[in-house]
């Protein structure tokens, strides 16, 4: 049974607290725990990549609130930027008791295969037609036990691309990789493969590898956020404008977007997932119709309520790559509970939308800053050498004031000492 993804005051607790209520909830370890605090090892890091000399490492927390399809979920997030977390938590508290529906296609990926030289191009792409139930039995050998767990190479098909005189072919193979990312079996496939279609179309195979457009491998999120929740049917009507001012500027998408992604690419990050090949895919996506586009819609319903859509190419991996080898991705595996693939892409999509409201709803209220800063304030408390409660009480004074630095911070912690004496 899924945990409850609610815990009043998660905020406000001190880090040892909120761990064990994690514990309790994710069935963790004290192992598990030990690894949330200390990180990765450099020993392991020197196993990950080359060249090791430390570590960077960034903080991970935890949305909160969050139900999707029905469950609730406790959602790990990396990243350094202050506000994200707390903003995809309330957006997900603003979208209960409903919250989201997410769906998701089947974990389809592409490998793309460029054949050079071919003398009748058209010709070529006939005889890949002509052969392709061939090919695909014969791509599935380099599958590797996809076949045998209901994945493998379903298709192989071939396009024409560029003017005449620069024309090649394009053979690509479409691979069903289950609850891998894929990128290593399906560069595996199409480097296997080159022999097979160099002889069948009669010339070179150059370059062999997987697509991060991952157009067969889409996730879905929905939410309608009832107007009374949210401040009204003015503010409803103010994030729909603000969405079409994104819709027609892409300047303006370009920031709508990012935002989508501070929630995903977090995600993403925690559960050890390639954010560069999510991100690319993504704003790849989002230009897709030869004009870049936001990823997410935003209308209003007959109730006058806010309804929030997010499509976009997600393709995930919970075996295998860094999720398997990096042991703080392992525990974040097993808070998010996720059992499948497809099932974190659907996780993923939700809170990226969240993400996207929360910015939205920020920007035609009360100001993006206001926010941010409140949670900014808190850094620069400590950067200035506030320690303990005074954490809290400068980071207070500093937001209403809206003086946010660390000369005013360190003047208050004077102020709170000489109290204090």
């Amino acid at each position: 049974m899924a945990p409850e993804s609610k815990v009043s005051g998660f905020y406000k607790m001190g880090i040892d607290e909120r761990l064990l209520i994690i514990k309790e909830k994710a069935g963790l370890s004290d192992s598990d725990l030990r690894t949330l605090k200390c990180g990765l090892e450099l020993g392991t890091a020197n196993r990950m990549v080359e060249n090791v000399i430390g570590m960077t490492q960034l903080p991970v927390g935890i949305a909160m609130n969050f139900r999707i399809n029905g469950r609730d979920y406790l959602i790990p997030m990396a990243i350094e930027e202050p506000s994200v977390v707390a903003a995809a938590s309330h957006a997900a508290k603003l979208s209960l008791p409903e919250g989201f529906t997410a769906t998701s296609t089947r974990p389809v990926m592409r490998g793309q295969m460029q054949v050079v030289g071919v003398r009748d191009l058209e010709e070529g792409k006939r005889k890949v037609g002509e052969n392709r139930k061939d090919l695909v039995e014969k791509a599935n050998s380099f599958a590797d036990m996809l076949p045998s767990i209901g994945g493998g190479v379903l298709d192989v098909t071939a396009r024409i691309i560029g003017p005449p005189r620069e024309g090649m072919l394009v053979v690509e193979f479409f691979v069903d990789c289950r609850d891998a990312m894929g990128a290593n079996t399906i560069n595996t496939i199409v480097e296997g493969m080159a022999p097979e279609v160099e002889q069948l179309v009669g010339a070179k195979a150059l370059l062999k590898i997987i697509s991060n457009l991952a157009t067969e491998r889409l996730a879905k999120a929905k939410v309608v956020y009832r107007k009374e929740a949210i401040g009204g049917e003015e503010v409803v009507s103010r994030i729909v404008d603000a969405y079409k001012f994104a819709y027609y500027d892409h300047y303006r998408a370009t920031t709508h977007n990012k935002g989508i992604m501070n929630g995903i690419t977090a995600v993403t990050l925690a559960l050890g997932n390639d954010t560069r090949a999510i991100e690319a895919g993504a704003h790849s996506y989002a230009a897709l119709s030869g004009k870049y586009m936001p990823l997410s819609r935003w209308s209003k319903d007959e109730g006058g309520n806010l309804v929030g859509e997010l499509e976009l190419p997600l393709a995930y991996g919970i075996v295998g790559g860094a999720t398997k080898t990096h042991p703080v991705a392992q525990v974040c595996l097993k808070i998010i509970g996720v059992k499948t693939a497809s099932e974190l892409a659907e996780v993923a999509c939700s809170v990226g939308l969240a993400q996207n409201f929360a910015a939205l709803r920020a920007l035609v209220t009360e100001g993006i800053q206001r926010g941010h800063m409140e949670l900014h304030a808190r850094n620069i408390a400590i950067l200035a050498g506030a320690t303990g409660d005074q954490i809290d009480k400068i980071a207070e004074i500093l937001a209403k004031e809206r003086n946010v630095k660390v000369t005013r911070a360190k003047e208050l912690i004077e102020l709170l000492n000489k109290k204090e004496r």
